[in-house]
């Protein structure tokens, strides 16, 4: 082992060309670690390389890091040179075992920033350090800082070619192609950045806030890809149901896509429910019962915006219904975890003050309910507002009245809507007061968790207190 100055400054060069060898032998390593080693027992290098696995022995550790720090510090106070290549070897190394260092991530910013590195490969060199520190703050202070870049210069083409007048379209189209495959890309590979970091940490808040970040400003309007992601997060969520981070990242989402599906405009809305393909809805689609004119024949901008209110609701409604299994799914397989029942009372709080806006939006006129199935072919089952609300229950001692929620009535009956009705899909029964009481009754009747309890009463207290005397 190297005892004096000279000999530890020729071990750490020499380890510091060690690791950027080892990335040019393999540029696909997609994980790091320190190996357990308290001292160098052969004369060899500490770096470790298998398939795609970087190891550092531990004992180079306490040399290595205090040497690149040094460097980097005496480069900033400008009492030591270090041309371009060594900075990125120096800072590569530094923030493989500290990245948190915020300088070293401010001079690869610099070096981006004059055509020395480019954005992928710091946001390579960022993903590398999440395997080793998944929470590390400045980590992904920088990739959003880098993202950042990525969209201002997509932003940048796109103004430039708008001034032009480019001469070849076929040129600018192949450009276009190639900007949304490099954002598609970029924001697909985000997205398994932050799953991984958010397995190895749990409640990784920095991991989840990055999540959220990157679909604001890389996928904002985009339904699908929000709806894929509330798809792809049930299992994630279903394996890790204490960890109040991906359940807020799921309220996000419903958030995010019921903001959308209610602002599109009226008559030419796309319809994506999870289970439907996405259908544009023309605008002067016929009705065969909507409000008519004085002839009985409903006019083309009526019954348009009628089938998409219909298709809007059954989206919203379906999407909550989702929810709201999978809550309940979790709840009965898991007891006793509070994240579970925090998560079902933000949802359905959600639901309740949105068809209290709503509610007026999508009834006006007998035709236009937004109902359950009715139909009197005897191969459709009949749906009630009692089979859905629940016959009564008994909380606290006190007997509930089933009837449902002055807003319940959007989701009555309607003769008129039958033929319609028939050509859609069954909408599930919307949550309401007396379903989320006879779930925690149905809970209390058959857990003899302690925790699961108390939980239940809380939950039950809560929509006693809050939406029992909203309603």
């Amino acid at each position: 082992m190297a005892e004096s100055e000279e000999e530890v400054d020729v071990l750490v060069q020499r380890v510091v060309k060690d690791i950027a060898n080892a990335f040019k032998k393999n540029p696909s390593i997609d994980e790091i670690g320190v190996i357990p080693c308290p001292e160098a027992r052969y004369n060899r290098s500490p770096i470790v390389l298998v398939e795609n696995k970087l190891g550092v022995e531990s004992w180079c550790v306490k040399f290595l890091l205090p040497y690149v720090h040094n460097k980097l510090l005496l480069y900033r106070q400008r009492k030591h040179w270090l041309d371009r290549e060594a900075l990125v070897d120096i800072t590569c190394t530094l923030l493989l075992l500290n990245p948190d260092f915020t300088t070293a991530w401010n001079v690869r910013k610099e070096l981006l920033q004059c055509g020395v590195l480019n954005p992928e490969k710091d946001l390579y060199l960022g993903k590398l350090a999440l395997t080793k520190f998944p929470k590390s703050p400045e980590t992904w202070i920088h990739r959003r800082w880098v993202l950042q870049q990525v969209l201002n210069q997509v932003s940048t083409l796109d103004h430039n070619k708008n001034q032009q007048q480019a001469e070849a379209v076929q040129a600018d189209a192949e450009r276009n192609e190639q900007l949304s495959d490099r954002l598609a890309r970029t924001l697909r590979q985000e997205m398994k950045v932050c799953s991984d970091a958010a397995g190895r940490y749990p409640s990784n808040y920095n991991a989840w806030s990055h999540r959220i970040w990157v679909l604001q400003h890389m996928a904002r309007g985009n339904v699908k890809v929000f709806h894929d992601e509330l798809s792809s997060m049930r299992l994630w969520v279903s394996m890790h149901v204490s960890d109040h981070s991906g359940f807020h990242y799921r309220q996000f989402l419903l958030k995010e896509l019921i903001a959308e599906i209610c602002k599109r405009p009226a008559h030419t809305s796309t319809s994506c429910s999870p289970q439907r393909g996405c259908s544009t809805v023309p605008e002067g689609s016929p009705c065969p019962h909507s409000r008519s004119h004085s002839n009985g024949e409903p006019s083309g901008q009526e019954a348009g915006g009628e089938e998409d209110s219909h298709a809007d609701f059954t989206t919203v409604l379906q999407l909550f219904h989702q929810e709201m299994d999978l809550c309940s799914d979790l709840i009965q397989s898991f007891p006793g975890h509070e994240t579970l029942w925090s998560h079902r009372r933000h949802v359905f709080y959600l639901w309740d003050q949105w068809v209290r806006e709503h509610q007026h939006s999508y009834s006006r006129g007998s035709d236009c309910k937004l109902n359950h199935l009715t139909d009197p072919d005897p191969g459709v089952p009949e749906i009630s507002s009692q089979s859905c609300a629940g016959q009564g229950h008994s909380v606290n001692g006190q007997k509930h009245a089933s009837e449902p929620m002055e807003v319940d009535g959007l989701f009555l009956p309607d003769p008129h809507n039958s033929k319609r009705l028939k050509r859609g899909v069954l909408l599930p029964c919307p949550p309401t007061l007396p379903t989320e009481l006879s779930f925690v009754s149905s809970v209390l009747g058959s857990c003899c968790n302690t925790e699961q309890r108390h939980f239940a009463l809380a939950y039950r207290k809560w929509l006693d207190t809050v939406i029992g005397l909203q309603s």
